[in-house]
């Protein structure tokens, strides 16, 4: 069965500490006004904050966990986005380019304000969950600020971000945070198993070891051929430092048949980098993360990480060529650039 919207979710696996948190502030009428939900991407975190908001909206004591059955009529109308009392806010689509925006906008932040504002019209809570919150844009953070610091009665306000340093201090402050790791292989495997059945099990291992904890990645990967990018990735790193141009081109080409796979190469390549290097100085490295290790000094191999990042993020901000990008991703990795 493929993987259900955060929204639609009945299902959260590998966050018990998270959600006692919230189980404990709702057992005890202590329901801080906005929380701030971090972790990695695709981990669980939107998920977490619709079982936290449906529980609060559904007006049902905290028992010993947040879930609710499907067929209850607050998750039915949560999960199609029609509940009177609750509001989510992301980034949206952009009409001409049919992309998704690249932050969200002030208007929508300010719609919050007003919303929560009004008598709930179930006699309950409001409530809004901000999606991506660290696509804010100056002004939309300010514009949350200001709701921040005069919350309105029987309302409350999560934010669910993977980048909480892009976040205004001020912002962060003023919310309780609740910190989501990555998952660890048993439960990996156990969502995998339920989400990708007729993946041979040796291949969903092999996601498991590339999504490092987060199931929304490996099952990403898996929809996207990530398997076959990521054998592009290993090959180019075992080759390094012989890669010829030519090779890039050959890739760039292959890259350029999928929507995401710039996106997906690009993030492999970094987090084949950043594991060699992490298991190379903790001394858990293999022969071949030892031999790519040894060609660059450490330091050296931080600053490329940095440049690559940087690449990556200008090209996919500013829709520039992502073939060149490519290109120029591998000759800065094999030391031509």
């Amino acid at each position: 069965m493929p993987a259900p919207e955060p929204r639609a979710n009945p299902i959260l696996l590998g966050h018990p500490a998270a959600e006692a948190t919230i189980l404990d502030a709702i057992s005890g009428g202590r329901i801080h006004h906005a929380w701030l939900i971090t972790g990695p991407e695709g981990i669980g975190k939107a998920t977490l904050a619709y079982r936290f908001a449906r529980r609060l909206l559904a007006g049902r004591p905290a028992e010993k966990s947040l879930a609710l059955d499907p067929g209850h009529p607050v998750f039915r109308r949560v999960a199609a986005g029609s509940h009177a009392d609750m509001k989510t806010v992301e980034r949206g689509v952009n009409e001409k380019t049919k992309r998704l925006q690249a932050q969200i906008p002030v208007e929508k932040i300010r719609e919050i304000n007003g919303f929560m504002s009004l008598t709930p019209a179930e006699g309950g809570w409001r409530v809004v969950v901000v999606d991506g919150a660290e696509e804010m844009n100056a002004a939309s953070a300010n514009a949350l600020l200001k709701i921040l610091e005069e919350p309105p009665p029987r309302a409350i306000l999560l934010l669910v971000c993977s980048a909480p340093g892009r976040l205004l201090p001020t912002i962060r402050s003023r919310c309780r945070r609740l910190r989501l790791s990555p998952l660890p292989d048993d439960v990996m495997a156990t969502l995998l198993g339920r989400y990708l059945p007729n993946l041979p099990e040796d291949e969903r291992g092999r996601l498991i070891t590339l999504a490092e904890g987060s199931p929304g990645r490996a099952i990403l990967l898996a929809e996207e051929e990530g398997l076959k990018i990521a054998a592009l990735v290993d090959k180019l790193l075992a080759d390094m430092p012989g890669v010829p141009l030519s090779r890039g081109y050959d890739i760039a080409d292959f890259l350029g048949r999928s929507e995401t796979g710039f996106s997906t190469f690009m993030d492999l390549v970094r987090a084949g980098v950043a594991a060699a290097v992490r298991d190379s100085v903790r001394g858990r490295a293999d022969p071949e993360q030892q031999r790519l290790v040894a060609l660059r000094p450490l330091d050296a191999w931080g600053a490329l990480w940095q440049g690559l990042t940087k690449l990556q993020d200008e090209t996919e901000r500013f829709a520039l060529d992502k073939r060149q990008a490519i290109v120029q991703g591998i000759a800065m990795l094999t030391g031509m650039g």
